[in-house]
C-alpha cells in the first residue's frame, strides 16, 4: 500500500535567514516537501500558479505588499491552509489575529531575538502545524458589502434578561481555529449570558488583544482573568498569557484562579486544566464546549465534566478548521452534542436554562 505523497511547502517571508531555516525545519519531515520559497508576495503569486502548493507559510511584515492584504488576496482567489510566521510584539498580535479573521489557519510565533536558535526550539512546532494545516478546510474568503455594526447599535438589541442567577457556568475550549470559531459564539451571546470561562491555546504575548478582540466584538465584558477574581454573569474570562486558568468555589459564587505552573498535554493554558477544576467546582451546574483544533487536549476534561453532571458538546467536523480536540472528545465519549459552529452560542444558552 503506498504511502500518501508529501505535503507540498511553500515559504515566503522577507526574511533570507528564515526562508533558509523553515526549509531546514521542515524538509526533516519525511512528510513535508518545501517546494520553493519567496522573498515577497508579489513573487509569492507567481509561485503559487507555477508549484500548487498545499500549504504556504506568510510573514506578516512583508515588502511591497502588506501580508494582510496578500492573505486576503490567496484566501478570495485561490483558498488554501495558509499558516503565519508573526513576531510576538503588540502590532504583530493584533495582526496575526487579523490574519485568522481572514482565514489562516494557526500562527507560529517568530522570536524578535536570535531567531536561528529561536525558530529551531520551536521545530517540532513548526512542523505539526504545517502538517495539520496541509489536512484543515479552508473557505473562500466572502466579500460583503454590510456595513460593520458598532457596539452602540448591537448592545440596545441583546435579548430581555433571561439568566437571573450566578449558578450557571459555561467553559469552552479551542485551540488551531479557535480565535474566530470563539468570535463567532461570543458574538451571538446576550449581555446577561451565564459567565464564562475560555481557554484557547495561544501564546503568552497574544492573550491581550485577543481578550480585546472578543471583548469588540461581544456584549458579554470579556476580559483577562484575574486571580482571585469573581466570576459574574454576563462576563467572559480568557488566562492571562501563558497561565492556566481554573475555577473554584467560594462560598455561593465561583472566582478565578491564575496558576503558573508547568504545561499540561504540551499547552499553557490547557484545557484540560480549566475543565477539570471546573467538574470539581461547579459540576452539573456548568455546560462544557470543545471548539476546533488540533491535539486531545480538553478531551478528558469533557469527560470528566459529563460524569459530574455537565451538559457538554463539541464543534462538528464540517464546520471546524481541525477536528482533533473535538474529535478526540467524540471518541472517549466525552461529548454528548455535536453541533455546527453557528448553533453552538444558542445550544449552550439552551443547555444551560434548562439545568434544574
Amino acid at each position: 500500500m503506498s504511502s500518501a505523497p508529501p505535503c507540498r511547502v511553500l515559504i515566503v517571508d522577507d526574511s533570507a535567514v528564515v526562508r533558509q531555516l523553515l526549509t531546514e525545519i521542515l524538509s526533516r519531515d519525511p512528510a513535508i516537501e518545501v517546494v520553493g520559497s519567496a522573498a515577497d508576495p508579489l513573487l509569492a503569486r507567481d509561485k503559487i500558479k507555477r508549484l500548487n502548493p498545499d500549504v504556504m507559510t506568510l510573514d506578516v511584515e512583508m515588502p511591497r505588499m502588506d501580508g494582510l492584504a496578500f492573505l486576503e488576496n490567496v484566501m478570495r482567489l485561490r483558498p488554501m491552509p495558509v499558516v503565519m510566521i508573526s513576531s510576538l510584539t503588540e502590532r504583530g498580535a493584533d495582526a496575526t489575529l487579523q490574519a485568522l479573521a481572514l482565514g489562516a489557519v494557526d500562527f507560529v510565533s517568530k522570536p524578535k531575538l536570535d531567531i536561528a536558535s529561536g525558530l529551531h526550539a520551536y521545530a517540532d512546532e513548526i512542523i505539526a502545524k504545517v502538517k495539520t494545516a496541509a489536512k484543515a478546510r479552508v473557505r473562500p474568503l466572502a466579500r460583503t458589502s454590510a456595513p460593520r455594526v458598532g457596539m452602540d447599535a448591537v448592545l440596545p438589541a441583546a435579548p430581555a434578561l433571561r439568566f437571573r442567577t450566578t449558578d450557571r457556568l459555561i467553559a469552552i475550549g479551542a485551540s488551531a481555529g479557535g480565535t474566530e470559531a470563539l468570535r463567532v459564539v461570543l458574538e451571538q451571546m446576550p449581555a446577561d449570558a451565564p459567565a464564562i470561562v475560555l481557554t484557547q491555546h495561544i501564546p503568552a504575548g497574544f492573550s491581550r488583544a485577543f481578550a480585546e478582540r472578543l471583548d469588540r466584538h461581544s456584549a458579554m465584558a470579556v476580559r483577562e482573568a484575574g486571580d482571585g477574581e469573581a466570576i459574574l454573569p454576563g462576563h467572559a474570562y480568557l488566562p492571562p498569557g501563558g497561565q492556566h486558568l481554573s475555577v473554584i468555589r467560594d462560598g455561593a459564587r465561583w472566582r478565578c484562579q491564575i496558576d503558573d505552573g508547568p504545561a499540561v498535554n504540551r499547552h499553557k493554558p490547557a484545557v484540560d486544566v480549566l475543565f477539570r477544576s471546573v467538574a470539581r467546582s461547579a459540576g452539573g451546574n456548568a455546560v462544557g464546549a470543545i471548539l476546533t483544533g488540533m491535539g486531545d487536549d480538553g478531551a478528558r476534561g469533557l469527560l470528566e465534566m459529563a460524569q459530574a453532571g455537565a451538559p457538554t458538546l463539541v464543534q462538528d467536523e464540517a464546520t471546524s478548521v481541525v477536528w482533533g480536540m473535538p474529535g478526540a472528545a467524540v471518541r472517549i465519549g466525552a461529548a454528548r452534542d455535536v453541533v455546527p459552529l453557528d448553533r453552538i452560542a444558542q445550544r449552550l444558552l439552551d443547555l444551560a436554562a434548562s439545568i434544574a
